[in-house]
């Protein structure tokens, strides 16, 4: 990877890219210290640190929801939005015929992606207002304001309108920049947003464990400990992420005219891990959907007696047995699903056989595809259980270094890393690196042709 920054900014256009990618990652980071000028950024930081599941978004986002700042929402919108057009994709016939449609059909689909985004963070940040009504600040200075929040709610719509507008804008700038990214830069903008966003909270969890250690020396075997955990964990994500299944397919050799075509071998290359992060993603976003309402809307709510968001927290929440349980069976589903959406047996079968290929020892036709749906079935497999490991152990390792079993100081190292942010970090700096070794062999090949 270094060898491959290295040549990458000995060539002029590559390292321009490179150049626009760290300043639009500059501007972003800027941003994530702009703060909401209606909102108690203490207030908040107090809620979410006292809930994981908003704890968990404020990583994605790089803290910038705990610092109540103009890019809290970040870039989910539209991630979520992606997901949900992928979705759409699948189900409504006038979506698939866009996406058939070349440049034109994708221009469209984008167009439509962006509008949800933003009708997905015009509700989130009202979520957000509704939640923490006690963090609203007045929009202008009132007398006699003694409790925060009391002189914003004399004329409340005012505070409440400016706040959601600030934070739909923010999200909307931040959707900007991962598309400039994506344009001008190295890679897909809102990878590296996500990307830039996780290194920035892990950056400032190590910081505060640092600082711990004044107190209490011994939490440097916790760091080093954590910091051991999380090479295993990044070695074995790429020792995964390459891991392929190769099916040999044979050409027959065929004369086309005075040519003669094929005759010659080639494989199939199925990835263990071929959908990635994306069944994590799906998981984790379904089975959290129910809490992020909860917490959002329902937090004062009360029934006979009990908190709805007490009650849920301890028995379904993002700490308890029956999340984990249905988390790892989402992933087996969304894995599964995700499979089927990137390959298909039945094309591939009809491909081969196209132009003359066969697998040996398998017929042409159904034979072929059957074959190849069942060792489709049985890489998923091992893809998803390691994509349930990844998700669930180094969650347990993670708390039990971080002293939330053992009391003490919590080191924070839980929400340093999730599981999904471990897949993205890995996942993002080997496709920027894929990216710039694709680009640099791009750039050989012209300078040879010139």
């Amino acid at each position: 990877m270094f060898e491959t920054l290295v040549n990458a900014f000995k060539t002029k256009e590559i390292r321009v890219k490179i150049w626009f990618t760290l300043l639009f990652i500059l501007v972003y980071r800027i941003g994530c210290y702009i703060p909401v000028p209606t909102l108690y950024a203490d207030i908040i930081e107090a809620r979410i640190t006292s809930n994981g599941f908003l704890g968990i978004l404020s990583t994605i986002t790089g803290g910038s929801l705990q610092n109540a700042t103009v890019f809290a929402l970040g870039i989910l919108p539209f991630i979520n939005a992606f997901i949900i057009m992928q979705l759409l994709t699948l189900v409504i016939p006038a979506l698939e015929r866009l996406s058939k449609e070349g440049e034109e059909g994708r221009n469209k689909l984008t167009q439509i992606t962006r509008i949800v985004a933003i009708v997905l963070a015009v509700v989130q940040a009202i979520g957000v207002v509704v939640a923490f009504q006690s963090a609203i600040r007045p929009l202008f200075p009132f007398e006699n304001a003694e409790i925060a929040g009391e002189a914003a709610w004399k004329y409340p719509y005012l505070s409440m309108a400016f706040t959601i507008i600030i934070l739909v804008g923010g999200s909307t700038m931040v959707m900007w920049l991962s598309e400039r990214i994506t344009e001008h830069g190295i890679a897909n903008g809102s990878s590296i947003i996500i990307f830039i966003g996780i290194l920035a909270t892990a950056g400032t969890t190590m910081a505060n464990a640092f600082k711990l250690v004044g107190n209490n020396w011994t939490y440097i075997w916790n760091i080093i400990g954590y910091i051991l955990v999380v090479v295993v964990i990044f070695a074995f994500i790429v020792f995964i992420d390459g891991a392929e299944r190769r099916i040999t397919v044979q050409y027959s050799k065929q004369i086309k005219g005075n040519k003669m075509y094929g005759g010659q071998t080639t494989y199939i290359p199925i990835r263990v891990n071929g959908s990635g992060v994306m069944p994590i993603i799906f998981a984790s976003s379904l089975i959290m959907f129910p809490q992020m309402i909860i917490s959002l809307f329902f937090s004062d709510s009360v029934v006979n007696g009990t908190s709805v968001a007490g009650w849920y927290a301890k028995y379904l929440g993002s700490d308890t047995a029956v999340y984990y349980v249905f988390l790892a069976l989402f992933i087996l589903a969304f894995s599964y699903f995700y499979a089927q959406i990137q390959f298909n047996p039945e094309d591939v079968s009809r491909n081969i056989q196209q132009y003359g290929g066969f697998i040996p020892g398998i017929r042409a036709g159904k034979p072929t595809s059957d074959f190849l749906k069942k060792i489709n079935n049985r890489i998923t497999l091992f893809g998803a259980l390691f994509l349930m490991i990844i998700a669930l152990v180094p969650t347990f390792i993670f708390k039990a270094l971080s002293n939330e079993y053992s009391g003490g100081d919590n080191l924070g190292f839980s929400s340093a890393f999730s599981a999904t942010g471990l897949l993205i970090v890995v996942s993002v700096a080997l496709e920027i690196n894929k990216q710039l070794e694709s680009q640099i062999m791009m750039k050989h090949y012209k300078g040879f042709l010139k």
